[in-house]
């Protein structure tokens, strides 16, 4: 009797013991589990604003699309006339991290060609932001373009930036040359180009943005604009070959268009 009255007392208190540890253990595990994944959410860079891209074919508006190609309209075969109006999309693997489209037209004047590319970038780094993934593609595509004068950004609270033009260095005032100290002075470039017409930062596009303009052989001319919008970075290439003789695409029509095409777009984003 007193074996049958021990053994049920001793398997209790060992089953209490048991279960006091195994709930003070559990309940550690819990709290760490908690405590680290708020320190993750706080310390974890925010996701960028744009999850989807829009398609580059549809993005352009048929006037739109018409001022930049006015060849378009003059087309004479519908079906080819409805084809070029479409555009040829460009070919990538995930149409929610790319698009793009090309659209080329041939009047009597010039031969125009428009390419536009939407790029949303995605950070799969957890310290760092996809706005700020998408910054360096931008600094990238700036730095290539090789922009006369060294421009300077600094980011704003809202996640874009401000951009200043830093002045000539004293050599290239003294001496007068170069595309920087055309454009500091104001006078017409080397190649002819006024001053505001020349390649540089824009500050009135998205988060930030600029337009270079490049004149090639012949009669041949390319305007392209690049803005950066969230984590979303538009490329717009705008190219015209003349065929009169003696008749060079006109820089400062090319960029209204581009950038007026670029202000839509960066409407159409948000």
């Amino acid at each position: 009797m007193q074996r049958k009255a021990y053994v049920p007392g001793a398997a209790a208190l060992l089953a209490a013991l048991l279960t006091a540890c195994s709930g003070g253990s559990g309940g550690g595990a819990a709290g760490d589990s908690k405590a680290s994944g708020s320190a993750a959410d706080s310390t974890a860079a925010q996701p960028g604003k744009y999850r989807t891209l829009t398609d580059a074919c549809g993005a352009v508006k048929r006037d739109t699309l018409e001022s930049l190609l006015p060849g378009l309209k003059q087309m004479i075969d519908r079906e080819q006339r409805d084809k070029a109006y479409a555009g040829e999309a460009a070919l990538t693997y995930n149409n929610d991290r790319r698009s793009g489209c090309r659209w080329k037209a041939e009047a009597p004047g010039a031969t125009d060609h428009l390419f536009v590319d939407f790029e949303r970038v995605v950070s799969y780094d957890g310290a760092i932001s996809d706005d700020s993934r998408a910054q360096q593609v931008f600094a990238a595509k700036e730095k290539a373009a090789g922009l006369p004068g060294p421009v300077s950004r600094q980011a704003s609270p809202d996640g874009g930036s401000a951009s200043t033009s830093a002045p000539p260095s004293p050599s290239a005032s003294a001496s007068g040359s170069g595309s920087g100290s055309a454009a500091a002075s104001g006078s017409p470039s080397a190649t002819g180009t006024p001053a505001d017409l020349q390649p540089r930062a824009l500050d009135d596009l998205g988060d930030e943005a600029f337009l270079n303009d490049q004149q090639g052989s012949g009669r041949q001319r390319t305007v392209t604009v690049v803005f950066r919008t969230s984590n979303v970075v538009v490329t717009i290439e705008y190219d015209e070959q003349s065929t009169t003789v003696g008749q060079a695409p006109s820089s400062e029509d090319m960029q209204d268009k581009a950038r007026k095409l670029a202000g839509e777009l960066d409407g159409s984003l948000g």
